[in-house]
């Protein structure tokens, strides 16, 4: 490989290739605790599609491993770099190129940050609704290989939902336009929704053609607190059972609220021991019901306190707290986190076992959850140089892994499988499944270049 980088390095503008040790450190793994990883052997930063499609055409050439990344914040290792590989990095092609107001759709390049393409919506009056916790940080490309969800996704669904169309560089270096620009289209296999969540194994996307919404409608905010995971799994089986599908619906366990009272001293955990934060927003009266069921939900569930928010500042300050929750848990050491999702009747069930689980293994499990579409988040914290409780700590979670797959759940909701998930992959979905998707791979990647020793290889 090395004898082969300044040939490579000969097709680009000179500025667009990185060798320094230190610089490809930085580019060497995501932000997953569990995830091996290794140091590239150079690092590109194209400015455009032609280079990108000049970089793979000379890996393919050469077999030379591809790794797409986007701003690195991935849990599941997916952007971690493999021995010899090239990493294409998408932090220059960060560029809103159109927002269509008529049509209600954006153009973006891949290195586009989530929050920013938001601001820009809402500047027109629209709305990009996927809206995972690192919007402020993750880009657009990177929330597409995973298929990212957020807080809303219960009821307005997940990235996939708003990919129109995409360009990307295939498996030779071929460029290739995928899906449309038209509100509906049926047209040949959904190629655009296949590339959605394949985790760079397909290809490399420098394009995307984004469904955009009209301006969010008031949010009402219903929050309640409970004594036990127990109790508000139960509250959150009875929204479920109502009918009503809140705009968000989530749950922070007491260990994620003590973390974040000691970091920002919010005085949450006066409030209880878990609580759950749900927002409607159905228009006019609709929304003013829809939140006053949420409330019988939460008291019937065995809420200790529940309330209906009318101080928006203080509505935002609890969503805000929920998104600080991770880096409120990194600053007490290693989060080693997890992303299972089991239906959503059966979180009261999942909670319960996640306790067991803990108690079992002899560690503290912190839970954060999409309440509303049952994806949990448990967490455990490592302190630095216990490697002995690293180790419990990821036998734990692998066990939470398993407990999802039993009751007919499944290994990630929004994370991606990468490198952590793929022995629960394999079990979720059995060998003769495993094999078509490996088919699908080599059918677009006949190089077998892209992101090598991932998801399910």
């Amino acid at each position: 490989m090395n004898s082969l980088l300044p040939e490579l390095a000969g097709t680009l503008p000179p500025d667009r290739f990185l060798t320094d040790a230190d610089v490809l450190s930085s580019y060497a793994r995501d932000e997953a605790e569990r995830a091996p990883f290794t140091v590239p052997a150079a690092v590109v930063r194209p400015h455009d599609t032609e280079e990108v499609a000049r970089v793979v055409a000379f890996c393919a050439a050469h077999g030379i491993p591809v790794v797409g990344r986007g701003a690195g914040t991935g849990l599941s290792g997916g952007a971690n770099a493999v021995p010899g590989c090239v990493v294409v990095s998408f932090e220059a092609m960060n560029a809103i190129l159109r927002i269509d107001a008529d049509e209600r759709l954006a153009v973006v390049q891949p290195g586009v940050v989530n929050e920013e393409l938001r601001k820009e919506a809402a500047r027109h009056g629209l709305w990009y609704p996927p809206d995972p916790a690192s919007a402020p940080w993750s880009t657009i490309g990177g929330n597409v290989s995973t298929n990212a969800g957020g807080v809303c996704c219960v009821k307005y669904g997940v990235t996939r939902d708003y990919v129109l169309g995409m360009q990307a560089v295939m498996g030779r270096g071929d460029v290739v336009r995928l899906g449309r620009s038209t509100a509906k289209g049926v047209a040949g296999y959904d190629l655009t929704g296949l590339m959605v969540g394949s985790e760079g194994t397909l290809g490399l996307v420098t394009e995307v053609t984004l469904r955009l919404r009209g301006a969010p409608a008031p949010q009402r905010t219903v929050v309640g607190a409970f004594d036990g995971l127990a109790a508000a799994g139960r509250a959150v089986a009875e929204v479920t059972a109502s009918g009503v599908t809140p705009s968000a619906l989530e749950l922070v366990d007491r260990h994620c609220l003590k973390a974040v009272d000691d970091w920002k001293r919010m005085g949450l955990t006066e409030t209880g021991d878990v609580l759950l934060l749900a927002r409607c927003d159905a228009p006019g009266q609709a929304g003013d019901e829809e939140a006053e069921e949420v409330l019988g939900c939460f008291e019937r569930g065995g809420a200790t306190w529940s309330a209906r928010s009318t101080d928006e500042a203080e509505a935002e300050a609890l969503f805000a707290a929920r998104r600080l929750a991770y880096p409120a848990l990194e600053r007490l050491g290693a989060v080693l986190t997890e992303d299972v999702c089991v239906p959503r009747m059966l979180v009261p069930e999942m909670l319960g076992r996640v306790e067991k689980v803990a108690a079992a293994h002899g560690v503290t499990i912190a839970t954060l959850a999409h309440a509303g579409d049952g994806n949990l988040h448990p967490m455990t914290v490592v302190p630095a140089g216990d490697d002995e409780g690293r180790a419990r700590g990821h036998a734990a979670l692998e066990r939470v892994v398993d407990e999802a797959l039993s009751l007919g759940g499944t290994v990630t909701g929004e994370h991606g499988v990468g490198l952590l998930k793929m022995r629960g992959l394999a079990a979720e979905v059995g060998p003769e499944v495993l094999a078509l998707h490996r088919s699908v791979k080599g059918a677009l990647d006949p190089a077998g270049i892209f992101n090598p020793g991932k998801v399910f290889t």
